[in-house]
């Protein structure tokens, strides 16, 4: 589990292709990695991943090609940058929200624009997935734990400090970018328990229409 507070940006250093799936390579920047064990998870952009090697300035993790598919991680390159936040222990405050770090769907950057110090961003999510976005609720965006200010229909707007824009990722995102999104896990199980339906599934043409499928 994570907490959506972002502890680092790291980079992609680069992307090993072995066996049809990929090895990837992150350069943790500043992260401290002295506590961190082989098998132990780190989320990569919102991805839960299992440290595999650990190198001078970084980790390596497998990713199947589920991941690649279903995330932004298949569109990464050697050079993006990436959140990094590693595992949530039980001492750890939790300063965001409860956070697995298995994604849900691939949303994108609609818009971006100044209000006072801080910016308005507004992302489109694939339809399944709007149903568990509320206001005043919890959503995490690449990795990182935010408030959701409003909804309308499958788009929804956050607000965004200067201090997040400028110790996240987000300081590279663009209109049109896309993100992943993991919803709040505590809707999917209310759904759940008054039999609402399924847990949600990734919606294969939001996937096509933006480069993922």
């Amino acid at each position: 589990m994570f907490t959506g507070i972002i502890q680092s940006v790291g980079r992609i250093a680069r992307l090993e292709q072995r066996g049809g799936d990929v090895r990837l390579h992150v350069d943790t920047a500043d992260l401290d990695l002295t506590d961190v064990q082989l098998g132990d998870s780190i989320a990569v952009s919102g991805v839960c991943l299992t440290a595999v090697s650990l190198e001078a300035r970084g980790f390596g993790a497998d990713v199947s090609n589920e991941t690649l598919s279903l995330t932004t991680l298949g569109k990464h390159k050697a050079g993006d940058p990436v959140n990094l936040e590693k595992a949530l222990r039980l001492a750890d405050r939790l300063g965001g929200h409860l956070v697995s770090g298995h994604v849900d769907g691939v949303g994108k950057v609609v818009s971006v624009t100044p209000d006072g110090r801080s910016q308005r961003w507004t992302f489109e999510v694939p339809a399944p997935l709007a149903r568990y976005i509320a206001s005043k609720g919890s959503i995490c965006i690449d990795g990182t734990s935010l408030t959701v200010n409003e909804v309308a229909g499958n788009r929804f707007g956050v607000n965004l400090i200067p201090h997040t824009v400028e110790h996240t990722a987000f300081h590279a995102r663009r209109a049109g970018d896309p993100v992943n999104i993991e919803v709040d896990v505590v809707a999917r199980y209310i759904e759940r328990l008054i039999g609402g339906g399924e847990t949600p599934r990734i919606d294969e043409a939001f996937l096509k229409q933006h480069g993922f499928a």
